[in-house]
């Protein structure tokens, strides 16, 4: 499998051959988390440490599970009760860590770029589980995995990707990867929640959302950031939840066999219809679940592949 990475810290650094190498991975382990015995040795005697230093469900779960099934010995550092709380800076808690010899390292940090700068400072493998307004990758890969296993393909499909995408690091990254796979995307929302030179990210911009879902493949819809707005970015939500929450009227812009996606947590009633979010045949968003613990198992496979052969080449008296 072509995979070159030493880290997992966004989807810019990714190749197109990257990623569909992650996805064929990711692929097999659906099918093993589907057995009886959910286990295999890839990461057997490795340690995996989870930092979350936002509040997370799904991601940090997900990953947990993932590294237990790959037969980790996984540890969830309690931020709350660290010596973060006590003032210690991000990179002494780094070095600290590191003189534990970890070999994966998880984390979600509310600061762009800190899991970048933490990178530097320690000798296992990063993963990235989102970092400010910056990116969340394996956000971006498993809904990959879930459309292309949905639509058998993960190019030339119409994507519109409706809300919040100001705040949204989930947008970044999935703008990333589906232009990368060639696909064409539009972007929806109210003026005040589009990114300042949204014009120069090689998609189209919609602020209605008839016009925007006309035609489209996949439905993205985003959750309202509200813990990233400092202002009054949207009039009510209920004013919200009509002109731009998908319900089965806006829907049907959309082609028929569109698929409905959610990162998480929903807003139900306000972001998303709650009977639409539950409609089998059109929502994904369980699904989207289930394909996060396959990729975040692939990516962490891969990544500890790399850092083997680093470390066997070292032992040899190669320079790596």
């Amino acid at each position: 499998m072509t995979f070159r990475a030493r880290h997992l810290l966004g989807i810019e650094q990714l190749a197109p051959d990257e990623i569909r190498s992650l996805l064929d991975l990711a692929d097999t382990y659906v099918d093993l988390n589907r057995r009886t015995i959910k286990r295999t040795d890839a990461l057997a005697g490795m340690t995996q440490i989870n930092m979350f230093f936002e509040a997370s469900t799904r991601t940090q779960s997900s990953f947990e599970i993932a590294g237990k099934r790959l037969g980790a010995d996984v540890m969830n550092m309690a931020v709350a009760h660290s010596s973060v709380k006590k003032g210690e800076t991000l990179i002494d808690t780094a070095l600290t860590l590191n003189a534990m010899h970890p070999d994966l390292l998880v984390v979600r940090h509310p600061n762009s770029g800190a899991v970048a700068l933490l990178a530097q400072k320690v000798n296992c493998a990063v993963l990235n589980a989102g970092d400010g307004k910056h990116e969340h990758p394996t956000q971006a890969l498993l809904d990959a995995l879930t459309i292309r296993r949905r639509k058998g393909r993960l190019q030339r499909l119409v994507v519109a990707i409706c809300g919040d995408i100001a705040h949204s690091r989930v947008a970044r990254s999935n703008l990333l990867l589906l232009g990368k796979m060639e696909n064409r995307i539009r972007l929806i929302g109210p003026p005040t929640l589009m990114p300042a030179g949204v014009a120069e990210f090689g998609c189209e911009v919609y602020d209605d959302m008839a016009e925007g879902l006309k035609g489209a493949d996949v439905v993205m819809m985003l959750r309202l950031q509200k813990e990233r707005m400092d202002g009054g970015f949207i009039p009510s939500e209920r004013e919200y939840y009509h002109r731009y929450g998908l319900d089965a009227e806006k829907l049907a812009h959309a082609k028929e066999d569109a698929i409905v996606m959610h990162p998480g947590p929903m807003n139900r009633g306000v972001e998303i219809d709650g009977t639409l979010a539950d409609d089998i045949n059109r929502s994904v968003i369980q699904e989207q679940v289930e394909m996060g613990v396959a990729v975040r198992m692939a990516a962490m496979d891969l990544l500890a592949r790399n850092l083997k052969a680093e470390r066997g080449a070292r032992a040899a008296g190669v320079v790596v």
